[in-house]
């Protein structure tokens, strides 16, 4: 993350690989493929540990807060439905036989985005229809649902202390949601859809990534293809800033841990890295 070098590829997978999670020790890493796999790797050598065959496409994976149990929602297609599965990594035999300690299917609308809640007691997942759910990791019950969006939830990712998540949707805005009560706290207005969202780590501030979907884009003038990343006070809801690079629209923004900088991956095939100025730190301490 210093300076993008390459230090090493995860070989595999045989089709798109859809979500891609760490531990909090970095020591595996979790990915979800359209080849209808879930597979678990060691992190520094790169070694395949774990293969999870699925009737469908991986969409979303997780480690939960200790790393010992992983989570993965598959799609609903080929006329298989969408299940989310839990798998015990202390328990070798559930991966051998590939029988998970519970699966939850979500016959209604299909889960697109999906992360931890703190502790690891219960999993927050988006759907295409726009609702949110809690879905406990013990009992696999559905501990609360609401709907504040209007179309499908791209992307969620929690704060640092994962006391607050943010959601990004089709529907133009991205929304700020407490974890444990699923209060929704606050709301970010585009005039584009938002593929992704993420919550600095140090200060009250959002960026968003976005943009028109990627087959209309060749239908208008990249000046108006609105793919900037985009930048947002967290307790005012204003705009107070714009990154100009991508030539395509952007699929996912994350922040770096110490909050110094920010990445952004496009569909131009990109993915950018900037550092914040000096400015940036003095300005939001006086303030």
């Amino acid at each position: 993350s210093v300076n993008g070098e390459r230090l090493g590829t995860y070989n595999g997978h045989t089709g798109a690989v859809w979500c891609v999670d760490a531990d909090w020790d970095t020591r595996h890493v979790l990915t979800g493929s359209a080849d209808n796999s879930c597979r678990l790797w060691d992190c520094e050598t790169g070694k395949q540990l774990a293969l999870v065959k699925t009737s469908s496409a991986v969409r979303t994976c997780g480690f939960d807060f200790g790393g010992n149990i992983i989570m993965f929602s598959t799609d609903k297609q080929m006329g298989y439905q969408c299940f989310v599965s839990f798998f015990d990594l202390r328990d070798p035999s559930q991966i051998e036989n590939n029988e998970p300690y519970m699966k939850i299917p979500c016959s209604d609308s299909k889960i697109t985005s999906a992360v931890w809640g703190p502790l690891g007691e219960f999993i927050i997942a988006g759907h295409e229809n726009g609702e949110l759910n809690q879905f406990s990791a013990k009992s696999g019950e559905q501990l609360s649902n609401i709907k504040e969006h209007t179309k499908q939830i791209n992307d969620i990712q929690t704060s640092r202390d994962m006391t607050m998540f943010i959601t990004a949707s089709k529907d133009n805005t991205a929304k700020l949601f407490d974890c444990t009560s699923l209060e929704h706290l606050k709301t970010f207005r585009t005039e584009r859809p938002v593929n992704s969202a993420a919550l600095s780590p140090i200060f009250d501030h959002v960026v968003l990534g976005g943009g028109q979907e990627a087959m209309d884009v060749t239908t208008t003038s990249t000046r108006i293809g609105k793919f900037e990343a985009r930048f947002f006070h967290l307790a005012f809801e204003e705009e107070f800033g714009r990154v100009k690079g991508h030539f395509g629209p952007i699929n996912s923004v994350a922040f770096h841990p110490d909050g110094k900088s920010y990445s952004s991956g496009g569909e131009d095939g990109y993915v950018r890295i900037h550092y914040f100025d000096p400015q940036y730190f003095e300005f939001e301490f006086e303030a």
